[in-house]
């Protein structure tokens, strides 16, 4: 699923109105499989989720979410600091439909 911007826009002001917190912590060693376990069941539970990453160099961040969201099937909304916020779309949640309009 391909967001648009103004989607994007507006989840992000969900992810900031929410005041979510990193669900999902990735530490130095990276990411394993429990990991993957982890941010699969959460991105079910939650939809949107922020993730806490080590600290790297900016392209290094958008390459680390960016292969996450890819292996997860999800979007990723925004990047800011250590923080980035993913999203993936449950139909059976589906908190997030006026949103994303699905």
């Amino acid at each position: 699923m391909e967001l648009t911007r103004g989607q994007i826009k507006r989840l992000r002001a969900e992810g900031h109105r929410l005041k979510l917190k990193p669900v999902v912590i990735i530490g130095q060693k990276g990411l394993s499989e429990n990991l993957h376990k982890e941010v699969d069941l959460a991105l079910d539970h939650h939809e949107l989720l922020k993730l806490r990453i080590p600290a790297l160099d900016r392209a290094g961040k958008r390459a680390l979410g960016q292969s996450i969201c890819d292996l997860h099937k999800a979007e990723l909304v925004e990047c800011i600091g250590n923080v980035i916020v993913i999203f993936r779309c449950n139909k059976d949640v589906n908190r997030f439909a006026a949103v994303v309009g699905a």
